[in-house]
């Protein structure tokens, strides 16, 4: 299979190149690095670029994060075609159907694959044509695997998506499978999802990596962390990141161009670039909250957070009403960014919450991406998707390794246990630099 794909890749070349060139430069490939890093500019290439080679297929496909990262790296090199998507969510497939111009087809991924028939009349009608390779990619719904939501557990039946899209992936034997999902599903309460999944793929003959990231690495300017499954057929070199904590996109570079608003208001020129309408005891908090990272004092704020501090005789909720520093990348951003009283969600220096177009911008989406749905629903989509830089990286990376004839002697699987019963007791020391033995960055 990967040898076929690489010699679809160089015939098509052949076909596309008008003049000849000499052999280093016949077959020449983006560089993951740039395509992270410039996938705003990319983006607005790729929509007249000519569709690629290789197909595409988005499960879980969402408002199109993980697409658009794909996507976008036509800009640099005609690569892929978005041949079709898949979601249960009607407002998040038409949102992404106005910015990627296909529409998916709504359906229970989980219902696929447990009808065969139902499964291949849908691809049919996704992917009519077989002769192409295919890459499928995917981030099934996390929310089950949330280390706030224990009390759903293992029985929460979003958790068995994970291995549908393994099943689905198995029967459709694509050149390369791409799965993100949120770093708890490493835990020692869901590893039996991960060992599953893999059993799955590698009975149908795949090599599987997996592995845990900080979206920072890849040029989100955002702390992050997501787990990534990356299947393929032969032996392959697993993604890492790029950028030291020096060099990590802060919250200036990503919405430190754009103009003020007030909290609830739209501004003229950007349909996205609009707040929730605060109440006024909201931004009286908010306006006692020292600017540029600043936390709120202790003697403001609603009753209940000071009743909880005097229960627990130390600060809780720290974050809470807290300031975005502009200089550093921002916390994870999540679909209740759009509340300041969920977390470090308040700009550095206007009284507000984030915009949506703020909220995007630092997903890294494009700054012409536009969401549809109510603020809720889009707050929702934004904070669901897949980092698009970070996908970009991943597209880039995967044409690269379907392309390679390199014949690796050793196989990295990656993480190959559990990381413990809680991924978010990690974070602060793989920040500091201090557990490197399953996040890795390119030196």
């Amino acid at each position: 299979m990967t040898r076929r794909t690489t010699t679809f890749l160089r015939k098509r070349e052949c076909k596309t190149t008008s003049k000849p060139r000499s052999r280093q430069e016949s077959y020449s490939l983006p560089d993951t690095r740039s395509a992270a890093l410039h996938i705003n500019e990319n983006w607005k290439r790729a929509k007249e670029a000519p569709a690629g080679p290789i197909d595409v297929i988005d499960m879980f496909s969402g408002c199109g994060g993980m697409s658009t990262g794909f996507i976008s790296v036509n800009g640099e090199r005609s690569s892929f075609r978005l041949a079709g998507a898949i979601d249960i969510d009607a407002v998040a497939n038409r949102t992404y159907e106005l910015n990627l111009g296909v529409k998916p087809f709504q359906a229970d991924i989980g219902e696929l694959a447990r009808k065969p028939k139902l499964l291949a009349d849908t691809i049919r009608k996704v992917l009519p044509d077989t002769s192409r390779p295919l890459v499928l990619i995917g981030c099934a719904p996390c929310q089950g695997f949330s280390s706030h939501r224990n009390d759903a557990g293992a029985m929460d039946p979003r958790n068995s998506l994970f291995v549908d899209f393994a099943r689905i992936a198995a029967k459709l034997r694509p050149a390369a499978i791409v799965v993100e999902n949120v770093p708890e599903l490493l835990t020692d309460k869901y590893w039996p999802f991960v060992v599953r999944a893999r059993e799955v793929l590698e009975r149908a003959g795949y090599f599987v990596h997996v592995g845990v990231h900080n979206m920072a690495e890849f040029s989100v300017p955002q702390e992050r962390f997501r787990a990534l499954l990356l299947a393929m057929p032969k032996k392959f070199k697993p993604s890492r990141g790029f950028l030291d904590r020096a060099k990590f996109k802060t919250v200036r570079d990503a919405i430190g161009r754009l103009p003020p608003v007030k909290a609830g208001e739209r501004h003229s020129k950007d349909a996205m670039h609009f707040t929730a309408g605060h109440k006024e005891s909201t931004i009286e908090t908010i306006r006692a909250v020292p600017p540029d990272g600043g936390s709120r004092p202790d003697h403001v704020g609603p009753e209940c957070l000071r009743r909880a501090k005097e229960r627990n005789g130390r600060a809780v909720y720290e974050d809470v009403y807290g300031r975005l520093f502009w200089d550093r990348p921002a916390i994870t951003i999540t679909a209740y960014a759009r509340n300041p009283a969920s977390g470090r969600y308040v700009h550095p220096e206007q009284h507000r919450g984030l915009s949506i177009r703020e909220a995007a911008l630092l997903q890294s989406f494009p700054d012409d991406y536009e969401f549809l749905g109510s603020l809720d629903e889009s707050f929702r989509q934004i904070g669901n998707a897949v980092p698009p830089a970070f996908a970009a990286y991943l597209a880039a990376h995967v044409l690269r390794e379907l392309s390679s004839d390199e014949k690796l002697a050793d196989f990295d699987p990656g993480i190959t246990a559990p990381v413990g019963p809680s991924f978010s007791r990690l974070i602060a020391s793989l920040k500091a630099g201090h557990r490197k033995d399953f996040v890795t960055r390119d030196a």
